[in-house]
């Protein structure tokens, strides 16, 4: 039997809103300041203990060519475990408000738009129109593809510095 639709968590980066499926969603936490990571890109921040595990806590505004994110009561950190590259990169990506796991039908799903938006449609899996607005979902996956490695890579640098 085939999938009518998936499940997502939704998330707010100014007024847009974004979604990523349920199943890379490890677990939602409050913003915490991260260890800063010396030379690493400027969206991350740096690394995040969380569960005994050392995760890189990303800003995806930064990633998508957006102003910072600033910090409110409402900030959090979705822990991701993102396929990528035939390995599983896990991050944290802050989010300036976490809504709901929401379903969407498959058939709902619009392809990415090619014009018209402020961040590099390669990486939009797709948009859902709603009511009265939008929600543009993300191929992490793709987004992360060739940065997973130097996310990585300073990743364990800071942690050797640590």
């Amino acid at each position: 039997m085939a999938r009518s639709e998936a499940q997502f968590v939704t998330f707010a980066m100014g007024e847009e809103i974004f979604a990523v499926p349920v199943e890379v969603v490890r677990e939602i936490l409050d913003h915490e300041h991260a260890f800063k990571i010396p030379q690493g890109p400027d969206y991350l921040l740096g690394l995040r203990d969380v569960r005994g595990q050392g995760v890189p806590i990303i800003d995806l505004r930064r990633r998508l060519g957006m102003a910072a994110t600033v910090l409110t009561h409402h900030t959090r950190v979705l822990v991701l475990d993102i396929p990528c590259d035939g390995r599983v990169l896990t991050l944290g990506m802050m989010a300036d408000k976490v809504f709901e796991v929401t379903p969407f039908h498959l058939d709902q799903i619009d392809s990415a738009p090619q014009i018209g938006v402020r961040w590099e449609s390669d990486y939009i899996q797709g948009v859902v129109r709603r009511t009265s607005d939008f929600v543009v979902i993300i191929d992490l996956s793709r987004l992360f593809a060739h940065q997973g490695e130097e996310i990585q890579r300073a990743s364990l640098d800071a942690r050797q510095v640590a």
